[in-house]
């Protein structure tokens, strides 16, 4: 069987704040039939300072400018919502996720049985947060937008130190012994998955770099995936064909509807083509043998090609290479070994195009 890719439905804040639009949202990735529909839970007080400007992207998408901190306490969901949004993914046969921004909503979100523990571009760096999630034991997906190699294993060393140790740590050197360990690397191998990304909404093609994700798979012997901003599905596609475990993408009802990431998502029918054309993506892999495939083995008869006399032959006569002509079907002897036959006698008569015996 091939590998399935886990698809995760990127919901976000596209809910614009609304728990009916949400509900929306559930539906849309499971009529998809995505893996996982993904939120994102946070309080705005606990994740920016009031006076944090937004992203230019941000800016670009809803028109206007402000603080990250006006746009984002529009966006909250309260846990009563969240409790609704389950239930609805119970219901619909597909697994619930969101992303958390605080040790609050982390802890709560730890209790939900989601399928992974994610951990955002933005949070890569922040240390305490990391190490609250790998102490949760649960699998991680980490993504790494505007990250280095070396950002990465950092954070690969608070993921390691939270999994192997007890304790506060007390720098850097703690991180690095861990994540050095024998015991660290098992740790992370066992939970953790990285997902390449561009933190652009949307990302142009010309800043993806998949390749990276081999670079990523080589450096840390880790599973690696693609979280994609890019506009439509083709990169996506490219990115599982490359050998992505995990495709995520932002997903909402309207393209046209106000808010930071409407104008870098995926439409209904968009996201059920791109998990449509995943699935086939991942049929054509196959194993890495050439072999004829049994639905082609029929047609080598037809296809392929056969010794014929060119003219007709006496018996006894012997084969020259004038003797020969090479036609469908494929049923006699290979042309491959004509040469073979040269210089031998004909068997019996052979009239023009019949299929030479020996």
């Amino acid at each position: 069987m091939p590998e399935h890719t886990f698809v995760i439905a990127e919901a976000g804040v596209n809910h614009n704040g609304s728990l009916a639009m949400a509900l929306q949202l559930v539906d849309v990735a499971a009529d998809a039939k995505a893996d996982a529909v993904k939120f994102q839970t946070f309080k705005a007080a606990k994740l920016v300072t009031a006076q944090a400007a937004k992203a230019d992207y941000q800016v670009t998408n809803m028109k206007e400018g402000g603080t990250q901190f006006g746009m984002l306490q529009a966006l909250e969901l309260s846990l009563a919502d969240h409790d609704v949004l389950v239930r609805r993914c119970q219901e619909r046969g597909i697994r619930f996720m969101s992303t958390a921004f605080d040790a609050e909503s982390l802890a709560y979100l730890a209790t939900l049985g989601m399928p992974a523990v994610k951990m955002p571009s933005g949070d890569i760096t922040c240390g305490p947060l990391l190490l609250q999630a790998a102490r949760l034991r649960q699998p991680l997906i980490v993504s790494t937008g505007m990250c280095t190699i070396a950002e990465i294993e950092d954070a690969l060393g608070v993921i390691a130190f939270g999994l192997t140790r007890h304790g506060e740590p007390t720098g850097r050197a703690d991180f690095l012994a861990a994540y050095c360990s024998a015991e660290g690397r098992r740790a992370l191998e066992q939970h953790v998955t990285l997902l390449h990304c561009v933190t652009q909404y949307p990302a142009p093609p010309e800043a993806i770099n998949l390749r990276a994700m081999a670079t990523m798979a080589s450096a840390f012997g880790l599973p690696v995936g693609y979280s994609d901003h890019t506009l439509g599905i083709e990169v996506s596609l490219a990115a599982v064909a490359r050998g992505a475990t995990v495709i995520e993408k932002h997903f909402t009802l309207d393209r046209a509807l106000p808010g930071p990431d409407h104008a870098a998502s995926l439409e209904p029918a968009e996201l059920t083509q791109m998990v449509r054309s995943i699935r086939n993506i991942e049929l054509a892999l196959g194993a890495p043998i050439k072999a004829p495939a049994a639905t082609e083995m029929p047609n080598r008869a037809v296809a392929r090609r056969s010794v014929v006399a060119a003219h007709p032959i006496k018996q006894g006569t012997l084969f020259s290479a004038a003797s020969f002509a090479m036609k469908r079907p494929g049923t006699g002897i290979s042309p491959i070994d004509a040469w073979g036959l040269i210089g031998r006698p004909a068997v019996r008569d052979f009239d023009t195009d019949e299929l030479i015996e020996t």
